[in-house]
């Protein structure tokens, strides 16, 4: 096999995070016949995450454990990441378009002196040759990007390449590095999460957002039971965020989060253009909302106009029935 890509898994709680399955399936997307090793980075035994990364279709995984590498800096990160490129030189690099990613692969990309195309959601042959697909324009349009650069670095956004489907009898090398992780000046001495607790919202399949229409923080209360019911998370619109009804990490919209979950529920949001650019690429969007003449209707699949805390009741009773 010529093509070698890199697979930088990400780790959250001690968990590989969804999109590094995903950008499992992405690298076998640029290229059928690479090889594809992975690179778990972090501190204590990483022997079992490597395992799940093999079961997702890595064909290898090199580890590389500090103690440094115990909460992510991209000094750190950016060492161990590096010495495992350096030893593969590979023809690709994908790693998940999320917090660290943003933040790790610009200065990997600059070190290796070499493009990266950020934010993919989807990719295209053409004639052999990866075509890239990412949102410009606040999710407005769509443009196609080729690397022509040695290496292909690209990072994706997550649940949009569907991960490949888990094989726990497949089976492939786990090799420990050691990497002297130092001069770090960056040190992370407390991470206090303000995320809700449970599905993740970058990477949640379901999605019930509220909005000013909400009213208050109890008024959340009813989107958390349906989220609940239908195994999702809870999101929100900035103005919900400015009221105080909610915390900021629930944010979603062109200074939030960008999401793109299966089905995204709108409760209480009118559909400000800033909102929208987080979720209209949504696979199915429905809409609850008082005003019929809200805008949020303009890009919904389905629609409801009624009160949402009546609304919010029949649509737990209904689903709690069929389950």
């Amino acid at each position: 096999m010529s093509d070698k890509i890199v697979v930088i898994g990400e780790v959250r709680e001690g968990e590989l995070r969804n999109v590094s399955f995903e950008a499992v399936a992405a690298a076998k997307k640029i290229s059928s016949d690479a090889e594809v090793v992975g690179v778990v980075v972090g501190d204590g035994s990483l022997d079992d995450l490597a395992k799940e990364m093999i079961e997702y279709g890595v064909d290898r995984v090199t580890t590389v454990s500090h103690s440094n590498l115990k909460t992510y800096t991209s000094e750190g990160y950016g060492q161990a990441v590096m010495a495992v490129v350096n030893d593969e030189s590979p023809t690709g690099i994908v790693m998940g378009h999320t917090s660290i990613g943003k933040d790790l692969t610009p200065k990997l990309a600059s070190k290796l002196e070499t493009g990266l195309i950020s934010d993919a959601v989807g990719i295209e042959s053409d004639g052999g040759q990866p075509v890239f697909i990412r949102p410009i324009y606040s999710g407005k349009a769509f443009e196609k990007k080729i690397n022509t650069s040695d290496i292909t670095f690209v990072t994706i956004r997550p649940n949009n390449i569907p991960p490949l489907d888990k094989d726990e009898s497949r089976t492939g090398e786990v090799n420990a590095k050691d990497v002297d992780v130092a001069d770090i000046r960056t040190i992370v001495k407390e991470v206090i999460r303000k995320a809700a607790k449970g599905v993740d919202l970058s990477e949640a399949n379901v999605i019930v957002a509220g909005g000013r229409g909400v009213k208050s923080a109890d008024g959340f209360k009813p989107l958390y039971e349906l989220a609940e019911v239908l195994g999702g998370a809870v999101g929100a619109s900035r103005g919900a965020c400015d009221a105080e009804y909610c915390d900021y990490a629930l944010q979603i919209g062109q200074t939030g989060k960008v999401v793109t979950p299966d089905l995204y529920i709108a409760v209480g949001i009118s559909g400000a253009i800033q909102h929208l650019a987080g979720m209209s690429n949504s696979k199915v969007i429905v809409a609850i909302n008082k005003d019929a003449e809200s805008n949020i209707f303009n890009v919904a699949d389905y629609g409801i106009v009624g009160d949402l805390f009546e609304v919010i009741p029949l649509l737990i009773e209904e689903i709690k029935k069929i389950k």
